[in-house]
């Protein structure tokens, strides 16, 4: 009984953190994120706040 249990827990973890990875992915991927992205990016290397336009 504890096997089955044991066995089932890790297979459904792991199928959910493969879920949440290719919907992290997806998100980071999407064409309409990539300006959103871009921005961040060049955060560091701006004297400027996140709402300042370069």
């Amino acid at each position: 009984m504890y096997e089955m249990l044991s066995s089932f827990a890790q297979t459904g973890g792991l199928v959910y953190f493969v879920l949440m990875f290719a919907g992290a992915l997806i998100y980071a991927l999407w064409p309409k994120n990539q300006e959103k992205f871009d921005a961040a990016a060049r955060l560091p290397l701006s004297d400027g706040g996140p709402d300042d336009e370069h």
